[in-house]
């Protein structure tokens, strides 16, 4: 039986006494209360590990303890171990060690699914789709993604020994040289609209080179003779407070203030502010964001809606209005907790989820319509909180058929896109190529004998129909009826890869453009056919931006 575990109660003792110093815990029934549960936890724990009938595993114990009580908070708290403390590394630096290659789960084996452009598992040749059989001799059968992972990363110029499968064909051997893999905040850039002078920037993330990396993209582009702008913040979860800060500042005048975060201490009470001159504080510039635009992103957005300095296009943001830190702790081990709100120029906080109030099934709640606020913006438009940013212009979004979900989940894209690469040593360049009748023929003539499932909305309906006439017992006399409507209702499949072949062909023309040109050409490829980015070159060539900034722009 596994019983050693650290003096808990030594533990706990220290901890209450740092609490109570380090936050001003000096009223009598907080000191008590910290101190009595901690107590209590030491007891149970301790009693857990000696009694309980089955040998536990006391890390994973307290793990699972520490996890449920911070989830209990909200999802952005977390408690960071030792061991994955280079995972957060990656995710707040986005740099590694290692081969530069997306690896996936695929059946039961772990394929690439994409390497990095310009990188060594790139460079010696490996494809998506690869399968990875050996890393430094030692087999990966049965392993997760997260155990081969770790086998690729390793420190930047080691050895690794990399075996891989192609389509069943003889094993291959790479013997590669790890690098320093830095994921581009920026994946692409370029002039979208040459004869208008519009540039692009794509923002993956907010990594400590976001900042330095927007503006040199901006600056690139000025000297191609951009004269308007778009920022691409689709997708981008957010990431560090200060690299929001120094993006604002490309378009907005020095000591401007972008956020102020309010926490229950008042170290977390802090105002930042712009700290240059912007590179251009009157070029116009339109923000595109969506459901996936989050925290920094939100940041950004928020405050360059707030000061009128762009026009947002898109969907509403994902409204993240925390401001989480980490603080250090026993073991190497790390805590990253919530510590502040923050409120962007209008004042308003973009909040959407309330977790200190939870419903009858324990989830936390939206803030409720009746609490919603109106602020203005620095010429006076209405802008709210408690919902994420709302876009100046909303960009309808159509429905993705069920059958592209289908065929995405089921890898018929990927394996079509794979096989195409090995018959096919080029294709034209991302902004020139399409798919063809004869390349749609030919991903058609694949995936047939392919399984692949999708339900759709009208199947759903009809399983709750049918639950529904058994609780009240009208299925019996209607059983033949419903047969008959199930059989009607069930997709045909060849029909609809016929009838959505636009939306399939969108799909299919990424993943093939990928396979040549990577993240770089797979951006580029998607934009002369998106409707946010087509919406937000017509915003700038025409009269809409400035009547959305003056307040007299009405939607359609």
């Amino acid at each position: 039986m596994k019983t050693h575990f650290p003096s808990w109660k030594t533990i706990a003792i220290a901890c209450t006494v740092t609490a109570a110093a380090g936050f001003g815990l000096a009223a009598g029934d907080n000191y008590f209360e910290v101190g009595k549960n901690l107590e209590i936890f030491n007891e149970l724990y301790k009693d857990i590990n000696i009694y309980y009938v089955d040998d536990v595993n006391p890390g994973e114990l307290i793990d699972t303890g520490i996890d449920a009580m911070l989830e209990s908070l909200d999802p952005y708290t977390q408690y960071i171990a030792e061991s994955d403390l280079e995972d957060y590394r990656i995710m707040t630096t986005g740099q590694y060690g290692g081969i530069g290659a997306m690896i996936r789960k695929k059946g039961e084996d772990v394929v690439i699914s994409e390497p990095y452009e310009e990188y060594p598992a790139m460079k010696s040749g490996i494809r998506a789709g690869d399968k990875l059989l050996q890393i430094d001799g030692r087999s990966v059968k049965g392993m997760g993604t997260d155990d081969v992972s770790k086998l690729l990363k390793g420190q930047a110029g080691t050895a690794v020994s990399v075996m891989t499968e192609r389509d069943g064909g003889a094993p291959s051997t790479h013997s590669l040289t790890r690098e320093e893999i830095k994921i581009p905040d920026v994946p692409y850039k370029g002039m979208i609209d040459p004869a208008n002078k519009v540039g692009y920037i794509k923002l993956n993330s907010f990594t400590q080179t976001a900042g330095q990396e927007v503006r040199t993209a901006f600056k690139e582009l000025k000297d191609q003779g951009a004269e308007k702008m778009v920022l691409d913040l689709r997708g981008n979860g957010g990431g560090l407070l200060r690299e929001a800060i120094n993006i604002v500042n490309i378009w907005v005048p020095k000591g401007q203030t972008v956020v102020e975060t309010k926490g229950k201490i008042s170290e977390w009470d802090k105002t930042y502010k712009t700290l240059s001159d912007p590179l251009d504080g009157e070029m116009p510039l339109v923000v595109l964001v969506d459901t996936g635009s989050a925290s920094a992103s939100e940041i950004v957005t928020g405050a360059l809606q707030d000061l009128d300095r762009a026009v947002v296009v898109g969907n509403r943001t994902y409204g993240k209005g925390l401001v989480q830190q980490t603080r250090d702790l026993f073991y190497n081990s790390k805590l990253k907790v919530t510590v502040a709100k923050y409120y962007i120029p209008s004042g308003r906080c973009i909040q959407k989820v309330d977790y200190a109030h939870h419903d009858s099934t324990g989830h936390a709640v939206i803030k409720a319509d009746s609490t919603i606020l109106a602020f203005k913006t620095a010429h006076g438009r209405p802008v709210f909180d408690g919902r994420g940013i709302s876009p100046d212009i909303t960009i309808d979004r159509p429905e993705i058929p069920k059958v592209v979900f289908g065929l995405y989940t089921s890898d018929i894209f990927f394996d079509f896109a794979n096989q195409y690469r090995m018959e096919h040593d080029s294709i034209a360049s991302p902004d020139k190529f399409e798919i063809t009748d004869a390349i749609y023929d030919q991903f058609l003539e694949f995936t047939k004998g392919k399984h692949f499932e999708y339900r759709t909305q009208s199947q759903d309906d009809l399983d709750k129909l049918v639950a529904d006439a058994k609780k009240e017992r009208y299925y019996e006399v209607s059983k033949d009826a419903i047969d008959g409507l199930r059989a009607k209702l069930n997709p045909d499949r060849s029909e609809e890869l016929t009838r959505f072949r636009e939306d399939i062909s969108e799909v299919l023309k990424a993943e093939l453009v990928t396979r040549y040109y990577f993240q770089t050409g797979r951006a580029e490829a998607m934009l002369s056919s998106d409707p946010a980015v087509k919406k937000a070159i017509a915003v700038l060539n025409g009269a809409t931006y400035k009547e959305v900034l003056d307040g007299t722009y009405k939607a359609n």
